[in-house]
């Protein structure tokens, strides 16, 4: 008996955890390759979800101005996607656009992370 194969947004998660861990360890040709080792319009869009759905979870731990921000990028990310729904070149861009995004609530998370931290100490 073999076992189950992974659904496609597991594999889309997965994948982009890959791509951004890629990314984060100096590794962009690395990154390159991964998105151009796919070149169905499905998987493209699954890796792009998984991004999303983190740039969102983190983008909710954010103060609200940040987290207004957040979600105005989150918008026109979504009309990038929707403007090449059919063109894998078009796709692959608004993957790196995602990846981009996901590293920004990141660092900006981290920030405000320590900014209370600070405060707190200081009080």
């Amino acid at each position: 008996m073999t076992a189950p194969s992974e659904n496609p947004a597991d594999t889309g998660a997965r994948r982009a955890d890959e791509y951004l861990q890629l990314l984060a360890d100096g590794r962009p040709e690395d990154a390159e390759a991964l998105l151009a080792g796919l070149s169905d319009v499905r998987e493209l869009v699954f890796l792009g979800a998984g991004l999303t759905t983190r740039a969102r979870r983190i983008g909710r731990t954010l103060p609200t101005a940040m987290r207004a921000q957040s979600s105005a990028r989150q918008v026109l990310l979504g009309q990038v996607r929707d403007r090449n729904r059919f063109d894998v070149d078009g796709l692959r861009t608004w993957l790196r656009e995602a990846a981009a995004e996901v590293q920004t609530v990141e660092r900006l998370a981290e920030a405000a992370r320590q900014r209370l931290g600070d405060q707190a100490s200081a009080g």
